[in-house]
């Protein structure tokens, strides 16, 4: 498949994503921004069209910049992320019990969604330059297992568990892909589990989220407020939907609806057809990632576009598991639509490096064919 073209069909869905999130956000967001800011109905429709084109700019930026130079940056990045992820621990405000933004004045930013982009950067590193030895424990698994625990558990102490247990499944996923011993990976992730499980049990909003969870189980009941109006949400929006600006859940009846629970408007509004549609877009932008991966020229490359694409559909469907109360609530954004700045931002970058992938293997299959050509000649 030419990768020229394959990019272009990864652009186009990512932007269509983005503009029906952007109408979303403005039918979720005016009840809650009138109430709020005396009357605004645009307020935060306002502040995320803002994102959005600064979200666009980074997806254009990204597809120019050289992917390569992520390799030769990646080790003093990563360093300069851990540094950040520290500093969160000390200057960001709690907020529900948690210190994730960093708060510049002008704008507030969240570090771990930059520590996951960059740790895939950093494992694809790490992984190619590995190469066989990364089968062996000593000389090559426990390099990039070091850069994980550091990452994941910074962002777990904040504390971000849904983020943490993000970061690891994207990390481990990529170390099996790479070519890591499978016995590694399997009593890695069971250890990290055990102790991860204890440590969610000592804060105390991971540990009511878990245990109300379970708790639905047995009596039948929601797990919260949220899922349950987002349930309400999605069974009154039927096969075709109440239709674009017609929620009837967003006027207050669903706390922050045009934020992680904005999934729940989608069903609302477009229905179960358009839930679908959208969901398929998200699988469109994930074989897209994998084909490109595929036919990069190097295994950084590779691995990169591997990495970044399983963060997107892996991000899409935790978000719809935790809307229909599959999964525990978490924090998980819905990757191009639902309100926010650091992730939409850092998301349309990274699929910016996709495309500059796709259009770098495209440049280099065309100049090997020539060069075939003109050797045969």
């Amino acid at each position: 498949m030419n990768l020229k073209y394959l990019s272009r069909i990864f652009y186009i869905a990512i932007l269509a994503l983005i503009i029906v999130g952007s109408a979303l956000v403005l039918s979720a967001s005016s009840a809650y921004s009138a109430l709020r800011f005396h009357d605004n109905l645009y307020r935060l429709f306002s502040a995320h069209i803002i994102r959005v084109v600064i979200a666009i700019f980074s997806l254009v930026l990204f597809s120019v910049i050289p992917y390569e130079l992520y390799r030769v940056y990646s080790k003093k990045i990563i360093i300069g992320v851990a540094g950040l992820l520290v500093l969160t621990l000390f200057i960001a405000p709690n907020v529900k019990g948690a210190g994730r933004w960093i708060n510049l004045g002008l704008f507030s930013f969240q570090p771990s969604e930059i520590a996951k982009f960059f740790l895939i950067v950093h494992l694809a590193y790490l992984i190619e330059a590995k190469g066989d030895e990364l089968q062996d424990y000593k000389n090559g698994f426990k390099y990039p297992l070091v850069w994980i625990i550091i990452i994941a558990g910074l962002i777990f102490v904040q504390p971000n568990v849904s983020t943490s247990l993000v970061v690891s499944t994207i990390a481990f996923t990529l170390l099996f892909i790479g070519g890591a011993k499978i016995s590694h990976i399997v009593s890695t992730v069971g250890l990290a589990g055990i102790a991860a499980f204890c440590f969610m049990m000592m804060f105390h909003h991971s540990r009511q989220r878990i245990l109300t969870f379970f708790h639905s189980f047995g009596s039948g009941s929601e797990i919260n407020l949220q899922v349950a109006q987002a349930k309400i949400a999605l069974g009154s929006g039927g096969f075709l939907g109440l239709g674009l600006g017609q929620s009837r859940q967003s006027n207050l009846f669903l706390p922050e609806a045009y934020g992680d629970f904005i999934f729940s408007i989608m069903g609302e509004e477009l229905g179960f057809l358009g839930v679908v549609v959208i969901l398929l877009i998200y699988l469109v932008i994930f074989f897209a990632g994998i084909i490109i991966a595929k036919n990069a020229k190097d295994k950084f490359g590779q691995l990169l576009a591997f990495g970044i694409s399983f963060t997107i559909i892996i991000s899409a469907f935790i978000n719809a598991a935790v809307v229909t109360g599959i999964f525990p609530t978490t924090g998980i954004p819905l990757p191009f639509i639902s309100y926010g700045g650091t992730s939409i931002i850092f998301m349309c970058g990274a699929a910016g490096v996709i495309v500059n992938i796709a259009v770098k293997s495209h440049k280099y299959k065309l100049k090997t064919s020539q060069a075939s050509e003109s050797v045969s000649k």
